[in-house]
């Protein structure tokens, strides 16, 4: 599904997730277990190309834009940067995933954090699971309208709808219907505030930060796919082996010509 879907419904993501370990209910398909000799992936996602420009927004178009402008770029826009790309080439906001595996070291999940403060939501990609519950906090004085979808290239649905979200926040379970792995939170009233949310069901996941870099530690011997996902960018995917003990590096190029799959 390319990004234009999304934009078309009029929205944007308004969310800030956390997402941390500790959850009682593991994924149903996942068996959590000892890892002996396990081996350690690691590598580098990086981005060649003219970086796009951000999304600008006339504040005075949208709610509460007096208070909103405390991050505006002081001519009465907000800008939103959807691809961040450090010094050195580096890739951040991609989930890197090792797809298709069983059983491996413990996997628990809590809940989703969610954190709306000065109009904005951070950060711009995390993790979700499925059947877990997601809690917004709202630390602005002002309303948020949090609608969440999950979707893919088949279609789009609806999981969460808030529309008055006030201090108290709320909390609420979601689930990702349809077997869907890309789930997007948005706030109707502030266009520009975004985030976007890739589905694991095991721990042997990453999220790069601005240097690029992933490190995915105890996978037991064997094949796998590992898949790097950037919301705006899209997805490759590559089949790894690996043996005991082993430190295998696998990097990605993304360009910019890419869009969302």
């Amino acid at each position: 599904m390319k990004r234009t879907i999304m934009t078309g419904l009029g929205l944007a993501i308004c969310a800030y997730m956390t997402i941390a370990a500790g959850s009682p209910l593991d994924a149903l398909a996942y068996e959590s277990g000892t890892v002996v000799n396990g081996a350690t992936v690691q590598g580098k996602i990086t981005f060649t190309g003219t970086v796009p420009e951000p999304k600008t927004f006339e504040l005075r178009r949208y709610y509460d834009r007096e208070y909103c402008a405390a991050l505006s770029d002081g001519k009465g826009h907000r800008l939103l940067r959807e691809v961040n790309v450090g010094q050195d080439g580096g890739l951040k906001d991609v989930v890197v995933v090792i797809e298709g595996i069983e059983k491996g070291k413990p996997f628990t999940f809590t809940d989703a954090e969610v954190e709306a403060s000065l109009c904005q939501f951070l950060p711009f990609v995390t993790v979700v699971s499925d059947k877990r519950r997601v809690t917004v906090f709202n630390r602005d004085p002002v309303s948020h309208d949090i609608q969440g979808y999950a979707y893919d290239q088949s279609g789009v649905d609806i999981v969460l709808h808030r529309p008055a979200l006030h201090v108290s926040g709320t909390t609420d379970m979601v689930q990702l219907v349809k077997g869907r792995k890309v789930f997007t939170m948005q706030c109707g009233m502030h266009p520009y505030m975004q985030n976007w949310g890739y589905a694991i069901d095991n721990p042997y996941y990453a999220v790069t930060g601005p240097n690029g870099a992933f490190t995915i530690g105890d996978l037991p011997v064997g094949t796998y796919r590992i898949k790097a996902w950037h919301p705006i960018l899209g997805a490759q995917e590559r089949e790894i082996t690996v043996k005991p003990n082993e430190a295998f590096t696998v990097d990605f190029l993304f360009e910019a010509n890419q869009s969302v799959k």
